[in-house]
């Protein structure tokens, strides 16, 4: 299909529609069970790190003019939004609003309860004495910062793996988030809500049955400890914010036990490449002539295959409205004669998701069809949900979700445009190979939807850059007025670095809004990259963050000649 970044405009609003007029939310942990299958025979652990308790500074909030010292426990929650005060989220009204009726909940029964105006607050002092103590510790030794982060370490080494049927494998992150205010990503509904401490009480344990458990912190108990050997999670809560979410601990990213599933999980993908054409005919065959849910379904699975679009589960009221290519809407398409889609809406994390299509007749008549007489709050999609969409997948190829058909689109897209954009000119320089890889990079990127914001610090470093590039020139310039044989050489390393310097600032500006290492962690089969890597002689760590070099051992020794 042909993909066109629209920009402009905001996204369409839309409507909060009733929870009647929302189809049953599909709950579950993204660890979810293997169906009998057991993970493990023994399992043995040290639990989690708490973040140590809060300590208060007495430093007051000054509200209609008069210095009010708070009680710890809302000292702490004003302290949250100080920290913030001079930061874009500050000033945004959801944020504001959902940090101030979290923080006049923790007012309400206690002595301070008069504070009832946000207009009124004024977090200066607080503010200030948080950048004292921000200097304070940029004043710090490197020596003493170097010795309090060896005894740090030393204390938490033991939380830093678990042992799996007698093997010691890394666990990834053991640490207890703190307490804070939520940001979440785009413009989502929660954003300044008030994140509580997470207590032993909100943990479960699972270990090895005759295993010694953790201690809890003195005074406290697990909420439960359980043996499931069916998964291999460590530790699970509630997140306090999305309260029907889970967070785990799990291993580590290096260990076996995720090397093992992300071998699966790539070769699953890989079997689609087998099975991709009958699929296609079939959805292309349903279109014509099957059933009002035959055809849904026949359309969804296209725009799965084609525009690598998510699922979308529907989500709780307060939940921001992000939606994936079940819960469509006739309000985010525009049709754009002969046949182009344009789609607005929100998709995960509220990041919008803003792209035009072309996409096949067949599916621009059928979704004109499916629209047809519905308001911009309509399903498209009336008769299916997430479940049913996977179910026709699995009676297509076992172990089909649209996870992996976002998997195969990703890696599959990674693989063909690694062979037709990489320079074969022998002399291409490493630097024009990365170059070229990113812009494949960035293919599956825009194809996934995996956006960022702007960073705050681009436009200086462009600026630094440019500066830079222009003392180069200048340089050269003067060395080529001097006329000397010597200068040559000069002059031509000057010129090397200058092209590479030009280089590196046309990647970095194309890539300012498009986030690479989503799809290089979740989504493209690493033996790619290392194949490619090893037929162009780029050594991976220059593609490759050094996190992404371990979490890959296991696609290292893979052949040059590997094809996805």
């Amino acid at each position: 299909s042909l993909i066109k970044k629209s920009g402009g405009s905001k996204p369409k609003p839309s409507k909060p529609r009733s929870s009647g007029a929302r189809k049953k939310a599909k709950t579950g942990s993204r660890t979810a069970s293997t169906k009998g299958k057991k993970m493990w025979k023994t399992l043995e652990h040290n639990g989690v790190v708490f973040p140590p308790p809060y300590e208060p500074h007495g430093v007051p909030l000054t509200y209609d003019g008069v210095d009010v010292v708070l009680l710890p426990h809302e000292e702490e929650v004003a302290s949250f939004f100080a920290v913030m005060k001079d930061t874009d989220y500050a000033q945004k009204e959801v944020f504001v609003k959902n940090f101030f009726e979290g923080f006049r909940r923790v007012l309400k029964n206690g002595p301070n309860k008069h504070i009832k105006e946000f207009k009124k607050c004024d977090f200066t002092k607080m503010y200030m004495h948080h950048l004292e103590e921000r200097e304070k510790k940029k004043n710090i030794s490197n020596e003493e910062k170097k010795k309090a982060k060896a005894e740090k370490d030393a204390l938490e080494e033991k939380y830093t793996w678990a042992v799996i049927d007698g093997r010691r494998e890394k666990v990834g992150n053991y640490r207890v988030e703190p307490p804070g205010l939520f940001r979440g990503r785009g413009e989502h509904p929660k954003m300044g809500r008030v994140k509580k401490r997470i207590m032993p009480e909100d943990i479960i344990i699972n270990i090895g049955k005759g295993a010694p458990v953790p201690p809890p912190l003195p005074g406290h108990k697990w909420k439960d400890v359980i043996h499931n050997d069916e998964v291999t999670w460590l530790c699970g809560w509630n997140d306090t914010i999305n309260t029907k979410d889970w967070k785990y601990v799990q291993f580590g990213a290096t260990s076996s036990i995720k090397a093992e599933s992300d071998i699966n999980k790539y070769e699953k993908a890989r079997k689609l490449k087998t099975a991709v054409d009958a699929i296609r005919r079939d959805y292309f065959k349903k279109m014509k002539s099957g059933s009002v849910i035959e055809q849904q379904l026949a359309v969804t699975t296209y725009l799965v295959d084609k525009l690598a679009l998510r699922a979308g589960g529907e989500k709780d009221e307060d939940l921001a409205d992000t939606v994936g290519v079940c819960t469509l809407r006739a309000g985010h398409l525009d049709f754009l004669p002969p046949n182009t889609l344009k789609l607005d809406f929100l998709g995960k994390d509220s990041i919008r998701y803003l792209q035009e299509h072309e996409v096949d007749p067949l599916v621009y008549a059928a979704l004109q069809k499916f629209c047809k007489g519905k308001s911009p709050e309509s399903d498209i999609f009336d008769q299916i949900d997430p479940g049913k969409v996977n179910k026709h997948l699995q009676s297509l190829m076992p172990g089909l979700t649209i996870k992996v058909f976002r998997t195969y689109n990703a890696s599959y897209t990674l693989n063909k445009l690694l062979k037709e954009t990489t320079p074969t000119d022998k002399n291409a320089t490493v630097a024009a190979k990365k170059a070229a890889y990113d812009v494949a990079n960035k293919e599956v990127a825009v194809l996934c939807n995996h956006q960022k914001g702007v960073s705050k610090a681009h436009d200086a470093q462009m600026e630094k850059l440019q500066e830079k590039k222009k003392a180069m020139e200048k340089e050269i310039s003067a060395l080529r007025k001097e006329k000397d044989d010597k200068n040559k050489k000069k002059i031509a390393t000057l010129r090397e670095r200058h092209a590479k310097l030009e280089l590196q600032m046309k990647v970095k500006d194309e890539l300012k809004t498009v986030s690479l290492g989503t799809s290089k962690i979740n989504y493209l089969d690493p033996r790619i990259t290392v194949a490619w890597c090893k037929q162009h002689e780029v050594p991976p760590p220059t593609v490759y963050t050094r996190a992404l070099v371990e979490k890959f051992t296991w696609a290292m020794e893979v052949e040059p000649t590997f094809d996805f």
